[in-house]
């Protein structure tokens, strides 16, 4: 550092010291303080001999949580190793890594691996890993806020206990920029025996970060998903010709898509100086953009999650954030890859796809200055995933249960973990359990004579290292150009609406698709004045974060202050005409009030509710009012939901003003709770959909061998048929009990809609009656209006409603239905229009989706 002219940060002296002195811990610093020095140049004080002439064996284990990051880090770890540590080599081991570098490690591994959680459970799983990674000295855990809660970090937890156990001396250190709950991340990392002596290090160092938002020309009124969307373009232009480079962030990769191919529209010349980055790309494609980024050579780059995480570009000046960023520690996260360096300033802009977003923008710089940031749990005793882990110990040497069991335990996830799960699992992998005794193929692991449980089969062995890991998704389809290389991957449900001729826009292409064979998008390029239509764009599941606590409760701050006249930050200015309209035709929430709105028009009486708990938490509120509605006058009823609330619709009229307050006083046990929401909603579908992953996770469902092409639909039928053996033959199957429980917890936010309902019930109550929708019910309508029409259709009524609306509020009733399908194509994070046999079903007569 004396030779680079640096000083080393306070905090960087402090990790020093404590690995040093052997000690485990966390260290939580602003993105681009300093944290890889300050872990890895301790570790090279604490571990390296400089004198050494041998190459030391595996020492220090670095995980990663992304592939782009591994290559990075690996570049950043190899810099100081000539001067600090000359015998010492390093290497990276994830899915990109080639199989020649594989092959090479299969002799040799590295004495330092960057690798990620699934590829180090691969190598728990080697016959000799208690030889090659019994002398691990050191686990590096980066970006721990981003493993922590979920299920790749309890396989992190489990890998970790592991090494331990091989190493009692262990040195655990996890790196992370935002955490809200930082002595749990500590106890979860380290475990929770060892998190008592553990060391917790704050980076304290000065970092000027702006958070501001790009105002649009103009505020709409009435506003809707996506309905400003790329009416913002020329002031994202804008700013990317100011800035020397900038990161355009999306929430999906429809977005970032549909973004790329306008900046492309927009400026022409910019072919070669903008690029587009998602994780559906080609991995050369990928490390195209990265290495573009790193050389300073790129103007803009368009990406989503995949750019997220630690990567150092230092050239990059801006980040720009297309949409509402979700939450506040996404935001920091993402404003941290601009200025990525100790002392450079970081700024972030948020770009408002909807008028509302400008209050978003206003909230996440107020709690940014306050400092909330969200917390993250680890999961609680993910069986599929303990499952997983048995066999790849059982192959990894092999186990006795009772000394695996303590190791476990030792870990936060099932620190709780019972015998009689325990014994569950045990009897799970050695004979599938009592539905699945009968078939070889799941007698995974047996005792041998000196009772350690091994894999005893090759060829079992073989299939579960090809299924390790916890990440799930929807069959993905190759895209190849005929007789040319090949350009990524789409998800399969998206391509089998194609047929032959149809065009989409992908990795910034317009591509005409030839055909279709074994699991491949045969395509070639379409240039765009050939092309008879408009493209679709690929849709991959995820488009619908919801809104955090967080984020949640500073946009109704926010709110409140504006109902008190202030108007002081430049979004809550913008946003004035909406927000006084929304004033003077209802009412504006706050911290201690609950707004309800109700509306009788010709389809029926309209309930809008607006408890700002995010999507999933409305969804289920909605399904829970509808259904103790119904058991008092069976009823009919259509739901909305957005962020903000949510709507329900009934043909016959309901007296919500006497209703509704006993209905939000209604409060009842956990345990009653529970089964009122299972009862409201079709949960035996839904918990359907999550064993889908459990079964693959735990290895119920093989996913098939490399170049194996195995479609969603025989996944879904495997898993489909575990499913219903199991509720007729096992109803007792802990896999099934798992799946309600993540129904619950992941999807419904079971503990976030508990504590959004007591909220509800202390919160007084503010009941209006509409003449019509107003600017906070409208963008509710719109999203019923588009499950119920088609988008012709949809875009149409949109426009007409917008002009009578515009007309009661005496302003220009100048809606135009080519603009509104424009904005609807962009809307809904990005999705494409409906496919032709979707659109036919919506045209016919609505009928209510869910009768109770």
């Amino acid at each position: 550092m004396a030779a680079r002219g640096w000083s080393p940060f306070p905090f960087q002296r402090e990790v020093w010291d404590a690995m040093a002195r052997g000690e485990s811990g966390l260290l939580h610093a602003t993105t681009g303080a300093g944290k890889t020095y300050a872990v890895w140049l301790g570790a090279l004080q604490a571990l390296a001999d400089t004198e050494a002439k041998r190459t030391p064996p595996l020492t220090v284990v670095w995980l990663t949580p992304m592939r782009a990051l591994a290559a990075d880090t690996l570049r950043a770890l190899k810099d100081p190793l000539p001067d600090l540590a000359p015998a010492w080599t390093a290497g990276a081991r994830s899915g990109d890594t080639s199989s020649s570098e594989r092959a090479k490690q299969a002799e040799r591994l590295p004495t330092v691996l960057v690798t990620t959680p699934e590829s180090l459970s691969l190598l728990i799983a080697r016959a000799d890993a208690p030889e090659t990674l019994g002398r691990t000295a050191l686990v590096v855990v980066d970006e721990w806020h981003e493993l922590m809660g979920n299920k790749r970090g309890v396989q992190a937890q489990l890998a970790i206990a592991r090494l331990r156990r091989w190493n009692p001396a262990l040195r655990i250190w996890g790196m992370s920029a935002t955490l809200g709950n930082l002595d749990e991340a500590m106890h979860t990392l380290l475990g929770p025996q060892a998190a008592e002596a553990g060391r917790m290090v704050r980076g304290q160092t000065p970092k000027q970060l702006t958070v501001d938002t790009l105002l649009p020309p103009r505020v709409d009124r009435f506003p809707w998903g996506g309905h400003l969307g790329l009416a913002m373009l020329p002031s994202v232009v804008n700013e990317i010709e100011r800035s020397g480079s900038t990161l355009v962030f999306t929430n999906t990769r429809s977005q970032a898509e549909i973004w790329y191919q306008a900046l492309l529209d927009a400026k022409p010349e910019w072919a070669g100086l903008i690029a587009l980055h998602h994780g559906s790309l080609d991995r050369a494609v990928r490390e195209w953009v990265e290495a573009g980024l790193k050389a300073g050579e790129l103007r803009a780059v368009v990406c989503t999650s995949s750019l997220d995480l630690g990567v150092d570009f230092l050239p990059v000046e801006r980040v720009l954030q297309i949409g509402s960023p979700k939450g506040v520690a996404r935001l920091l996260q993402r404003a941290g890859r601009s200025g990525h360096a100790p002392g450079r300033p970081s700024r972030v802009s948020i770009v408002p796809t909807h008028s509302l977003e400008l209050v978003e923008g206003a909230a996440a710089r107020a709690a940014v200055t306050a400092g909330q940031i969200e917390a993250r749990e680890t999961p609680k005793q993910p069986l599929d995933v303990l499952v997983q882990h048995l066999v790849t110990v059982a192959l990894g040497g092999g186990f006795t249960p009772d000394a695996l069991l303590a190791e476990i335990r030792s870990t936060a996830a099932y620190a709780e973990l019972s015998e009689d799960h325990w014994r569950w699992c045990l009897d799970f992998v050695s004979q599938g359990g009592p539905s699945l005794a009968a078939y070889p193929d799941y007698h995974r692991v047996v005792a041998d004579e000196h009772g350690v449980w091994r894999v005893p089969d090759a060829r079992l062995a073989r299939r579960h290292r090809m299924n390790i890991g916890t990440i799930v998704s929807d069959a993905s389809m190759s895209v190849q150009y005929v007789g040319g290389s090949k350009i990524g991957n789409v998800e399969e449900s998206f391509a089998a609406r194609l047929k032959p001729g149809d065009c989409f826009l992908f990795a910034g292409r317009l591509l005409e698709l030839v055909r279709v064979h074994d699991m491949t998008a045969w395509v070639k390029r379409v240039k765009p004045g050939d092309m008879g239509r408009k493209p679709t764009v690929p849709r991959w599941n995820g488009g619908k974060m919801p809104l955090s606590t967080t984020l949640a409760d500073a946009v109704v701050a926010q709110l409140a202050r504006v109902q008190a006249g202030d108007f002081d930050d430049p979004e809550l200015q913008a946003a004035r005409p909406l927000l006084d309209l929304q004033a003077q035709w209802s009412a504006l929430p706050s911290p201690d009030t609950l707004l309800a709105e109700v509306m009788h028009s010709r389809e029926g009486t309209h309930l809008f509710l607006y408890p700002f708990a995010g999507r999933h938490v409305h969804l289920g509120l909605a399904n829970l009012i509808a259904w103790r509605v119904a058991q008092r006058a069976p009823n009919t009823f259509s739901i909305a939901v957005n962020d903000y609330g949510f709507e329900l619709l009934s043909a016959t009229a309901i007296d919500w003003p006497s209703l509704l307050p006993d209905l939000l006083k209604e409060q009842t046990d956990d345990e009653a709770l529970l089964n009122e929401i299972l009862q409201s909603l079709n949960a035996s579908e839904l918990a359907q959909r999550r064993f889908r992953e459990i079964a693959r996770v735990s290895g119920l469902v093989f996913q098939g061998h490399p170049g194996e092409k195995r479609s969603s639909r025989q996944l879904q039928a495997s898993s489909s048929l575990f499913w219903e053996v199991f509720r007729k033959y096992d109803p007792g199957n802990r896999l099934l009990q798992q799946a309600e429980a993540e129904l619950l917890a992941q999807e419904l936010e079971i503990g976030r809609l508990r504590e959004a309902l007591r909220r509800m019930a202390r919160q007084a109550l503010v009941l209006k009656d509409l003449a019509r929708p107003t600017p906070f019910a409208f963008p509710l309508m719109v999203e019923r209006l588009r499950e119920k029409l088609s988008n012709e259709s949809v875009a149409d009524r949109i426009a007409r409603m917008l002009a009578q609306l515009e007309k009661a509020a005496g302003g220009h009733a100048d809606s135009d239905p080519e603009q509104v399908r424009g904005s609807l194509a962009f809307g809904r994070e990005g999705a494409p229009d409906k496919p032709p046999a979707a659109a036919k079903r919506a045209r016919r007569p609505h009928r209510p989706r869910r009768p109770l």
